[in-house]
C-alpha cells in the first residue's frame, strides 16, 4: 500500500469498476468492494459519534477503532494481505469486560434510545453487524483472514455495552439508565 491518493476524480471508475489496493479491478458492486464499503460507513459513523461529548476513555478507545478500521479497510482492499492482527481483537475483548463489568446486569432487552451518543453507538453497532455480515459473504466466495469477522463482531458487542455506558455517562443532562422494551411479558406481571 505504497501508493498514496494524489488525485481523487480519476473519472477510472465512470466504467462501473474500481481499483483494489493491488491494482487490480473488479466491478463496483462486487463482495470485495461492497465489504470495504460497509467498514467505510462504520467508520464514519463512528466519527459522527465521536463529535459528540463523550466521557475521554470512550473517545480514546473510538479513535483506536477508527484506526484499526481503517487497517481492516485496506486489508480488504487487498486480497491475500493481512494487516489487521488479533491483538486488534483481543484489544476489544479487553474493552467489552472492562466496561460490562460497571454495568448492571440486562433483565429484558432494551431499545437503541436514550441519550444522542448511544442513539449513534446504536447505529454503529447495526453497521457494525452489517458489515460483519458483508465480510463474511466475501469469505464464503474467497479465502480472508479471520482477524476481519472477529473484530467486527466484537466491535458490534462492543458498541452495544458503550452504548449502555453512554446513557449512564449524562453528559447531556438526560442520560440515567437504558431505555427499555415494553413488552407485553413485563405488561402483565403485577408491580
Amino acid at each position: 500500500m505504497s501508493n498514496r491518493l494524489t488525485q481523487i476524480a480519476t473519472r477510472t471508475g465512470d466504467d462501473g469498476t474500481t481499483g483494489l489496493g493491488d491494482g487490480s479491478r473488479v466491478p463496483k458492486d462486487h463482495l470485495r468492494v461492497q465489504a470495504m464499503g460497509e467498514v467505510d460507513e462504520l467508520n464514519s459513523t463512528l466519527g459522527v459519534l465521536l463529535a459528540e461529548p463523550l466521557p475521554a476513555d470512550v473517545r480514546e478507545l473510538l479513535v483506536t477503532v477508527q484506526h484499526e478500521l481503517f487497517n481492516l479497510g485496506g486489508e480488504l482492499s487487498i486480497p491475500g494481505y493481512e494487516l489487521l492482527k488479533a491483538q486488534a481483537v483481543a484489544r476489544l475483548d479487553e474493552a467489552l469486560a472492562h466496561y460490562n463489568a460497571h454495568l448492571p446486569r440486562l433483565k429484558e432487552f432494551i431499545l437503541p434510545a436514550g441519550t444522542r451518543s448511544a442513539a449513534l453507538a446504536h447505529v454503529s453497532r447495526t453497521i457494525a453487524r452489517r458489515a460483519e455480515r458483508a465480510v463474511v459473504h466475501l469469505g464464503l466466495a474467497e479465502p480472508i483472514n479471520e482477524a476481519p469477522r472477529q473484530y467486527l463482531n466484537r466491535l458490534s458487542d462492543l458498541l452495544f455495552v458503550l452504548a449502555r455506558v453512554l446513557n449512564r455517562a449524562n453528559l447531556d443532562g438526560r442520560g440515567g439508565d437504558d431505555v427499555y422494551w415494553r413488552s407485553q411479558r413485563l405488561a402483565q406481571q403485577p408491580d
